[in-house]
């Protein structure tokens, strides 16, 4: 699309936690030649989740406006860890665990991004090429009083918690990556800012003109209080079944779900504005607003015709039959010849097996809104699958089953 450089700058200011700078940026647009837009993803584990597109989504947004987007996989960097926000050294992982992730990264991010108009770029090419003396030289530019002003190392000094010297280096090789791939922007989450500067600064000193740094917001994850993660188990992967990425989207809260709009649908600002007064009046139901979000994210990961079979899906078993949104979720792991009985014990749905058998013969059990008849039924859970338990009116629970 063509619009001025001022229109693209509104665009792009739209949903940012930051901007380092307005003024830069905008004469940056107004050369009218394509930038070069570079953000980096480590390959730390093998699944890219929905708050990562919160950065897609502004990546897509450069690319609609004309500007060339580079996708870096940090399988470099990997290898150091990255020591943003955490209180501790981040454990190293394998150049094979690092290269089976990278390759579903470059997989998973053309849900987001347009194939043809997107570089992919790992910092390994450069880096692996260092020397000894090259090393030294990029840690030569940067100081351990700079270092040490990055929030989560002064508060791991103030609390004399390790600080191990291969952490420094991460900043300064991310940062080196900028001046390798001649950025103009560069974008990340808000716990970046420290890197994103590092990265303008070196930049300087390569007598390159210095990126501008755009910061998004860090997304909540399902509990509305953490950020999204993995490793915290309340996030929806970018590959999650429709099912699941359908059912996970109806989970959050009200609050929560508008914060998804915002930062994960294409809605403007004004149509924000509306959705939230329409809500506050009562004009629209919290639930519709909240299958129309869940149909959205579907969509943009799979298909229209996808989500449309979501959408009805949900209204088979939840509304149909009554089942209420906010339903307790467990988690067991996978295996075969489960007696019902047993799982209904184990989901606190029966307090013993004698019981839950009764509950079955009088027909009281349903599975997805199937009853579930055969009080020796023996029940296969399969890693990634999900499904309901709903005993009499009002006991239910969502199955979540891990390998």
């Amino acid at each position: 699309m063509f619009l001025s450089p001022e229109e693209q700058l509104k665009q792009l200011k739209r949903g940012i936690a930051e901007l380092v700078s307005e003024g830069e940026l905008l004469a940056k647009l107004k050369k009218g030649k394509p930038l070069r837009i570079k953000a980096g993803f480590d390959p730390s584990r093998p699944d890219l989740h929905i708050g990562h597109t919160v950065l897609l989504n502004k990546l897509r947004q450069f690319q609609q406006l004309g500007h060339h987007v580079i996708f870096l996989i940090g399988d470099f960097t990997a290898l150091i860890g990255d020591p943003s926000g955490r209180n501790e050294a981040r454990p190293p992982l394998s150049v094979e665990e690092i290269q089976k992730n990278a390759e579903t990264y470059a997989r998973q991010v053309y849900k987001v991004l347009d194939k043809s108009k997107t570089e992919v770029a790992y910092n390994s090419t450069w880096m692996n090429k260092f020397s000894s003396a090259d090393f030294i030289r990029l840690a030569s530019q940067y100081t351990v009083a700079r270092m040490i002003e990055r929030d989560d190392f002064s508060k791991r000094y103030t609390a004399k918690m390790p600080i191990y010297i291969h952490e420094f280096l991460y900043s300064l090789v991310q940062g080196h990556d900028s001046v390798a791939l001649r950025s103009d922007v560069e974008l990340g989450g808000t716990d970046q800012k420290f890197n994103l500067l590092v990265g303008r600064e070196l930049q300087k000193s390569a007598a390159q003109d210095p990126q501008c740094i755009l910061t998004v917001p860090i997304l909540e994850g399902l509990d509305g209080v953490q950020k999204m993660s993995k490793s915290l188990d309340n996030y929806i992967a970018v590959e999650d079944t429709p099912r699941d990425m359908f059912g996970k989207t109806m989970r959050v809260s009200d609050d929560l779900m508008l914060r998804y709009y915002e930062l994960l649908t294409d809605i403007s600002v004004d149509e924000l504005t509306v959705l939230k007064a329409d809500l506050a009046s009562g004009k629209k139901h919290p639930r519709m607003v909240k299958v129309e979000l869940a149909r959205t994210l579907v969509e943009r990961f799979y298909d229209a015709d996808t989500a449309a079979k979501s959408v009805a899906e949900f209204d088979r078993i939840f509304v149909d039959k009554g089942l209420p949104d906010e339903i307790p979720e467990r988690t067991l792991s996978a295996q075969s010849d489960l007696w019902i009985c047993k799982l209904l014990v184990d989901l606190t749905l029966a307090p013993s097996t004698s019981e839950a058998r009764r509950l079955i013969e009088g027909k009281a059990v349903e599975r997805d809104g199937e009853k579930i008849i055969d009080p020796k039924l023996k029940v296969s859970l399969k890693a990634g699958e999900s499904f309901v338990i709903k005993v009499g009116k009002k006991k239910f629970a969502r199955v979540q089953v891990q390998a």
